[in-house]
């Protein structure tokens, strides 16, 4: 199975203007390991404006949007689940005033003899 990575704008343009300075397909896909067939399309897209400064702007706002979508998403999670704590807190039984735990059981008192 292919891997799939992302690239950044800036990456694409550089080779991109690599390519359009004088570099042939297979040196720039042996060397970043990229298939020719994608800097092709890079080459279109950069001659087409689509790697301009404005279009890496809109990138970036686009890759903050997401992530803070992503954090949103964590935050409300975390809201659920402290509702949830608290409710299950409120619902709990009492703690009684006496240790009547069946591991520790009650507090031993020590008689006279044990003392000294």
């Amino acid at each position: 199975m292919a891997r799939h990575r992302t690239h950044s704008i800036e990456f694409k343009r550089q080779v991109a203007q690599d390519y359009l300075a004088g570099e042939t397909l297979h040196s720039l896909a042996r060397r970043h390991d990229l298939s020719r067939n994608l800097i092709r399309i890079w080459i279109q897209k950069f001659e087409g404006g689509a790697f301009d400064d404005e279009a890496v702007a809109v990138d970036t706002i686009e890759a903050y949007e997401a992530r803070i979508a992503a954090l949103e998403r964590l935050v409300g999670r975390q809201a659920l689940e402290i509702e949830f704590l608290k409710g299950a807190l409120k619902h709990e039984p009492r703690p009684r005033s006496a240790t009547t735990s069946v591991v520790t059981g009650p507090a031993a008192s020590l008689s006279q003899k044990d003392a000294g």
